[in-house]
């Protein structure tokens, strides 16, 4: 193995171990202090709730490990958004688990809680996934309630999507395990059944307090809206639990009942290791971004051996398309070339750039797949399309919207995995979240933004200069070196796959090697949902 391959190992895998470690702090939510005071009230965390109720020695998935990372410091912070969300198997059964953080300010909503709440229901009702509500939350953080209550995607989205679902047929089931207050108290109740947990557990949409201000009356919350009050008197409840425990048992009773469903019928075979190592990617992903690579190495130690078969192979090099399986389910595989290439014509091409040539090529690729109903997997490392006077005469435009077009009309699963670059209109055509990906997930190398952090500082500079030299300011060449590196420093802390994470534009920063596990499960969570509509481009230049 060559000093590059080496250097590049050392650099990736210390992203993944520090990728580890700040998951190792996220997941201890509001911190041990607050972690053991919910256990000397009798109560599991959020996370120790959903490792129990998840078969074990099965894989799960995380969404959203980072949502709300570096954000409302002024408020104490928002560890995972408050909101712990996995996708895993309950009796056998796929489906997807939404856990409050009682660690975190009580499970209050956080404008970001209420953005991974709605996710978490988005991928359950686009794969038909039965979706547990392990509920423990104290309701809306007030401070911040002109933020999460009003809108569209606010809080209240969160009820109008439990009514859809029922409607979908949508198995939901929600288990009230510490507070439930307020208009947070309907989601229980719209769920098909709903579990309550003896003396731990209280749904009202009104605590004591605020019953005796309003109207006089005194009562304690447990005579208001406890276990007792829910499962004998009002009927709201339809079982009650002893403990945590006895309450996500009886929740694994109801799942292994379930039925089967009808499936999309998305073609797998026995899966198949690899035929190259996959620890090698850590060698041949370079630290340097702007470095070149070879994308199908990559593919080699993704998908199963000896099972891609490349399409179009000769014709718009910078875009690599083929069919595979991957953990045995048929995939399509879009993704961005990363060396530099050259043409029948002997013309050049850079790696990572979108030409009119592969464009098309895509866009054909992607239809052939929407015809053969194979789920699309998409691997983002990409600056953009090409610029410049021969791509504009060249109709680029017209190529990148027909691919834009082919991605934005798929009715098969899309996944997407950003393994680099994810810079402007490049995002969109290798189906960026605007694109409905069924799962996103980034590498630690990944980097999100219009364009590159360097690029993006030098056309920010040029404005700040010519505006400051407007006020009358001199411009020396250390101010405008300060001014670049400031300009930079910032620009560069929005393109990290941290901030990505942190705004859910990803749905989970993952190590290079799980990224097989997450497409399969992927695909198997899409395979609960038939497609019913038609593959149709519309209208599009020719």
């Amino acid at each position: 193995m060559d000093l590059k391959f080496n250097q590049n190992e050392d650099h990736n895998k210390l992203s993944v171990s520090a990728l580890k470690q700040k998951l190792a702090k996220v997941h201890l939510g509001g911190g041990e202090k607050r972690i053991e005071k919910l256990h000397g009230q009798g109560k599991l965390t959020a996370r120790e709730r959903i490792d129990y109720l998840l078969d074990k020695n099965t894989n799960s998935i995380e969404i959203g490990a980072f949502a709300g990372d570096g954000m409302y410091k002024e408020h104490g912070g928002c560890p995972s958004g408050g909101v712990v969300v996995k996708i895993g198997y309950v009796s056998g059964k796929q489906c997807i688990v939404v856990a409050n953080d009682a660690t975190v300010k009580a499970g209050a909503w956080f404008p970001i809680t209420g953005k991974k709440n709605l996710r978490a229901q988005e991928i359950a009702m686009e794969n038909r996934l039965p979706i547990i509500y392990l509920v423990d939350s104290a309701g809306v953080y007030l401070p911040m309630q002109d933020e999460i209550f009003p809108d569209k995607e606010h809080f209240g989205r969160i009820f109008r999507n439990n009514a859809v679902m029922s409607s979908m047929g949508i198995t939901q089931i929600a288990a009230v395990m510490g507070s439930c207050v307020a208009g947070g108290a309907y989601l229980p109740i719209m769920s098909d059944e709903a579990l309550i947990v003896d003396k731990t557990g209280s749904i009202f949409l009104a605590g004591s307090y605020l019953v005796k201000a309003a109207i006089g009356e005194n009562i304690d919350n447990e005579t208001l809206g406890g276990a007792t009050t829910h499962s004998e008197i009002s009927g709201v409840t339809d079982y009650k639990a002893k403990d945590d425990k006895d309450a996500l048992d009886t929740i694994k009773n109801i799942m292994d009942k379930i039925g089967d469903f009808d499936k999309a019928g998305f073609n797998r075979k026995k899966a198949v290791k690899p035929l190259e190592k996959q620890e090698d990617i850590y060698g041949i992903l370079p630290k340097n971004r702007t470095e070149q690579y070879d994308m199908n190495e990559i593919i080699d130690r993704l998908v199963d051996a000896n099972s891609f078969e490349a399409y179009k192979d000769g014709f718009g090099k910078t875009i690599i398309t083929g069919y595979a399986r991957i953990d045995g389910w048929a995939v399509g595989i879009v993704a961005n070339q990363r060396k530099v290439v050259k043409t029948k014509k002997g013309e050049l091409q850079f790696g990572g750039v979108i030409y009119s040539d592969s464009a098309d090529k895509a866009t054909r690729f992607i239809a052939n797949c929407n015809q053969k109903r194979i789920p699309l997997v998409f691997l983002q490392d990409v600056t953009g399309f090409m610029v410049g006077s021969k791509s504009e005469h060249g109709g680029i435009i017209k190529d990148g919207a027909k691919m834009v077009n082919a991605v934005s009309n798929s009715v098969v699963p899309k996944l997407t995995v950003v393994v680099g670059n994810s810079y402007g209109a490049g995002n969109y055509a290798m189906c960026g979240k605007a694109y409905d990906p069924r799962l996103i997930v980034a590498w630690p190398s990944a980097e999100l933004a219009v364009m590159g952090g360097s690029q993006a500082a030098k056309v920010l500079l040029q404005i700040e200069t010519a505006s400051l030299k407007k006020k009358g300011e001199e411009i020396t060449k250390e101010k405008e070196e300060e001014l670049f590196n400031n300009i930079k420093s910032k620009y560069d802390t929005q393109v990290s796959p941290y901030y990505a994470a942190a705004h859910l534009w990803t749905d989970a920063i993952i190590d290079p090697l799980d990224t097989r596990k997450w497409i399969s499960m992927g695909i198997e969570a899409a395979n609960h949902a038939p497609i019913e509509k038609p593959f149709n481009l519309g209208v599009i230049q020719t």
